[in-house]
């Protein structure tokens, strides 16, 4: 008894420690505590309306919630939940609803759900370890072959009982039959509550295939960062690592979980911006993830991560995974996942920090580097906009 007792005692003691309250008009963003202005009332909003329709929602048909304790492995260096953890919960909910909807019609093969993209993701608030995380997921627009998942993730304090909305996702999948990887399966349609909703979830289908297949066809080459590259240069944060990609990775069709390859881009990423800045670092956000092509058990996988765009306050990082068969020689190696993340700089109170402008060099990286300035300039008339 009093070994069980330690054992929960431990895994609680974290809570004890937490970074300090927001002031008024702030609100706590991403995984690592940085407070950014305006968006507390949105938050806690939407927060509200999360957990008033939580217990109405969960158990329709197309829709699952998911829920476990944070625990101490679950941490960045930071000491509160990583990211890419948030990342894998989010698709691992997705793949079990889109999975079980798209088994549910009888007469043909039976398929797993298969991420194909995922839009923007915002961290909108820390998750803590020994928090209870509710991860809800609910099918919200169907095509003949792929389905759209909605995803909300709420962290609950287990000794108060507060709750706080952490991250909210969308999430597009395409059912791959059991029997032949290659073969999509249609998916089973859902009943939407009114003719606009329908509408509104077809302009979302008809735009993300749209994105999808301009990122496919701008397939980015990965340069090798040039010996003893000057500080503060993309050639010196620029990062990669190498995955062997093993069955406890994979899927029942022995491909990798979207989830799993989501955790390596974003560890990429913070590593990217660590070296950049010297400093902690946190996601703030992650732009839509497209996945190109699958990644099969025994394929060797290299995940690039470079500075693109820095502001003021953000580093813009894209995160590319290529893959490479130790068997199938004849494949040779192609790019399986394609993103940009946003990171923001840290001091050890969790204040924001200045970030040190990027040094770009040459054609090719000023190229980039406008790119993310324009993204960067959209994201942020959109955050304006919604604030109005």
């Amino acid at each position: 008894m009093r070994h069980c007792w330690n054992r929960l005692r431990g895994l609680c003691c974290p809570l004890q420690v937490k970074p300090a309250a927001p002031p008024p008009g702030h609100t706590v963003t991403s995984a690592g505590g940085v407070t950014f202005p305006s968006t507390s009332h949105r938050n806690l909003v939407a927060s509200r309306e999360l957990i008033n329709t939580m217990s109405q929602t969960h158990d329709a048909p197309s829709s699952l919630q998911l829920c476990r304790i944070m625990r101490p492995d679950d941490a960045n260096i930071m000491g509160n939940v990583h990211g890419g953890i948030i990342l894998k919960m989010i698709e691992e909910a997705g793949n079990i609803v889109g999975s079980r909807h798209c088994n549910t019609q009888s007469g043909q093969d039976n398929c797993v759900a298969t991420l194909a993209r995922v839009e923007k993701t915002e961290f909108l608030s820390p998750v803590f370890i020994g928090e209870v995380v509710h991860v809800s997921a609910e099918i919200t627009y169907t095509s003949m072959h792929s389905l759209e998942v909605q995803v909300n993730v709420m962290a609950e304090n287990i000794f108060t009982g507060a709750k706080k909305l952490a991250n909210k996702a969308a999430l597009w999948y395409v059912p791959c039959s059991l029997k032949n990887v290659d073969k999509i399966m249609e998916v089973p349609p859902i009943k939407y509550a009114s003719a606009e909703q329908e509408e509104e979830g077809r302009k979302r289908y008809e735009a993300q295939k749209n994105e999808r297949l301009e990122t496919k066809a701008r397939v980015e080459k990965v340069m090798p960062p040039l010996p003893n590259a000057e500080r503060y240069t993309v050639g010196f944060s620029q990062s990669s690592l190498i995955h062997l990609v093993s069955p406890s990775d994979c899927t029942l069709l022995d491909y990798v979980h979207g989830g799993v390859t989501m955790k390596l881009m974003d560890e990429v990423a913070g590593i990217v911006a660590a070296r950049h800045c010297g400093t902690f670092i946190v996601t703030a956000s992650v732009d839509a993830i497209n996945f190109h092509r699958k990644i099969k058990k025994g394929c060797v996988v290299t995940v690039t991560g470079r500075l693109t765009f820095t502001s003021a306050r953000s580093m813009e990082i894209e995160v590319m995974v290529d893959a490479t068969s130790l068997v199938e020689e004849d494949n040779g190696k192609y790019r399986a996942v394609s993103a940009f993340f946003t990171f923001i700089s840290l001091d050890k109170d969790n204040k924001p920090l200045p970030v040190p402008p990027l040094k770009v060099e040459g054609e090719e990286e000023q190229r980039l580097f406008e790119e993310g300035k324009a993204r960067y300039l959209n994201n942020k008339a959109k955050r304006m906009k919604e604030r109005q």
